[in-house]
């Protein structure tokens, strides 16, 4: 199957999983590399996806989107609507009634007191929570039984699906996380490594940035399932090493994100070991801007701070040239080939929120220059480097290790030299870069660089919370354990206001309509620069059955599903 064909779809062809396994454990062991190695398995602690989904083996939201991109339930019996009554008619509340039955892998019950802890857990004034966004207009947590869940909203929730819905906000054990709470939740480090779940597997050994060993939960509410007992789950290496470990040596079963040239794809799928399955959502690559100013010689603590501006980068005339020096079609050629398209909008998709932008797909060098000379911002000593209120136009540009981003940022480098920049080039293991570490100076939510470079995605077909990324108080700093997804430390008013007009808005095409002006907004105003809308892009063995890849979701949302396939 040609990669073109791949991509018509969210969602690669895949034969069915058989409606029942023998009996769970019977097919051995499967192996799962992710080059991004996890780092944590507690998803509310970390913004990386390589976290978020490996957690997703073991722990687990009350719904979650399937490869459609649709809403159903997982831990309850039916999504709350108006119409059966689970949402109120004033939008003010939402009903999740918990299935019965359900327990933890410890034995323990799941009940509504662990929804609500979550809450707590993620809200507490003293933590930091990278999923903190999702829990925006939440006034309260009630529990009036033990399979109950009553949310309760301080103003009309149109959208009240941001929360306990998909693999970025799973529920936690409130018996194994209560003395996690607040200032403490990053020094927990069993439970941040071994969380007590309702998912498939268990933790049995987590090395951080390594190998996750994993078995079967022996209290998976389907008894036949998973089918596999334990899963080796790799961590470590770069993108062509796990798609070769699929698909030319079949020493793994499944390689995620291998972000790798087209040409190199084909390659490996002529090993004749697996196949490549692939489909757009809504990941984009992107530059994101720092509006703070990260120098090393600010005091440790407010560096990348609101409280010390970036001296040039929130200058229009700068972020709007860098943005015209860049070739689009040319990074979409060399890095993904018909896994990219030119990405112009924050949320490329769904279609109906994306935005756009004027000569997105266009360089305009020349422009770039004229629109710096036009401001003022010239190479007054004739070094090359323009100044900006005497301040040179002098970035570190930093990203993840891959092969590439190191490619993107050679090409980038060379076109902002050309419009009288002066560049330097740093690149971060993806592991310690994605890591959520608060002692890390190295991760991007710290972004002790001018600029960064990496790839971001929501859950779901509702970018309400995602948008929420952008809001002022949202921004990663000391007091958050620089936990937090306004990675700019992007903050406009108008913003705030649009977007809490966005939660309070039930019609579907104003909702498309506001959430295009707040995409155009993070961009027109120098928080960012998208660069490419990229498909999602991994591979399974022939032998693994049951795979069905979701954009909209972790990609191991079904691994309970999963079963060996045996060969000819």
């Amino acid at each position: 199957m040609k990669l073109t064909s791949l991509l018509m779809g969210a969602a690669a062809a895949v034969a069915l999983a058989p409606a029942a396994f023998a009996e769970r454990g019977s097919d051995g062991e499967v192996s799962i590399i992710y080059w991004q190695a996890p780092s944590i398995m507690n998803p509310f602690l970390s913004g990386g996806t390589k976290d978020i989904e490996a957690a997703s083996l073991v722990i687990e939201p009350l719904a979650r989107y399937n490869e459609r991109g649709e809403l159903v339930p997982w831990l309850v019996d039916e999504i709350p609507t108006v119409e059966n009554g689970g949402v109120s008619e004033d939008l003010k509340s939402i009903t999740w009634k918990i299935t019965p039955g359900l327990v933890w892998s410890d034995g323990t019950p799941f009940t509504s007191a662990d929804v609500a802890f979550t809450h707590e857990y993620c809200t507490h004034p003293e933590g930091g929570c990278a999923q903190i966004t999702k829990f925006e207009g939440v006034e309260s947590i009630e529990t009036p039984d033990d399979l109950t869940v009553i949310a309760r909203f301080s103003e009309p929730m149109p959208n009240p699906y941001q929360f306990f819905v998909g693999g970025e906000s799973p529920i936690l054990q409130k018996a194994q996380f209560e003395s996690c709470l607040g200032a403490a939740a990053t020094t927990c480090t069993d439970q941040n490594f071994y969380p007590i779940g309702t998912g498939p597997f268990v933790v049995d050994d987590f090395r951080p940035n390594d190998v996750i060993t994993l078995s079967a939960n022996p209290n998976y509410r389907d008894p036949a399932k998973p089918a596999f007992a334990t899963v080796n789950f790799k961590g470590g290496g770069d993108a062509r090493a796990a798609g070769q470990a699929v698909m030319e040596t079949g020493e793994f079963d499944y390689a995620w994100n291998l972000q790798l040239a087209p040409d190199v794809i084909a390659q490996m799928e002529a090993g004749g070991k697996g196949v490549p399955i692939a489909g757009f959502g809504p990941l984009l690559e992107r530059i994101m801007i720092n509006q703070t100013d990260p120098s090393p010689d600010l005091p440790e603590g407010e560096r990348s701070t609101a409280a010390h501006p970036h001296p040039f980068l929130r200058e229009p005339a700068v972020y709007k040239a860098m943005s015209m020096a860049i070739d689009r079609p040319l990074l979409v050629e060399i890095g993904y080939g018909q896994a990219g398209k030119i990405g112009c909008s924050w949320v490329p998709a769904p279609e109906a929120f994306a935005s756009t932008f004027d000569g997105c797909d266009t360089q305009d060098i020349e422009g770039a220059k004229a629109l710096l000379d036009e401001a003022g911002i010239v190479d007054s000593d004739g070094d090359g480097v323009r100044e900006h209120n005497g301040v040179p136009l002098s970035i570190l540009y930093q990203s993840s290790t891959n092969a590439v981003r190191q490619d993107f940022q050679a090409l980038i480098k060379e076109w902002w030299e050309q419009i009288g920049m002066e560049v330097e080039l740093r690149n971060v293991d993806s592991s310690v870069f994605f890591g959520g570490d608060p002692g890390s100076p190295d991760t991007f939510q710290k972004f002790y660089a001018d600029v960064e470079m990496y790839a971001n995605t929501f859950n779901g077909t509702d970018p309400q919370a995602y948008l929420g990324n952008g809001l002022c108080d949202k921004a990663p700093r000391p007091e958050t354990q620089w936990q937090g997804e306004n990675i700019s430390r992007f903050c406009m008013e108008e913003y705030d206001a649009l977007h809490a007009e966005l939660t309070q808005t039930a019609d579907m095409a104003e909702r498309q309509r506001i959430g295009r002006e707040l995409s155009a907004m993070m961009v027109d105003n120098g928080g960012m620069i998208p660069l490419v809308h990229r498909g999602r892009l991994s591979a399974h063995s022939n032998t693994l059955g049951g795979v069905v890849l979701n954009v909209w979701d972790s990609e191991l949302w079904n691994v309970a599903d999963w079963y060996r396939i045996e060969s000819n």
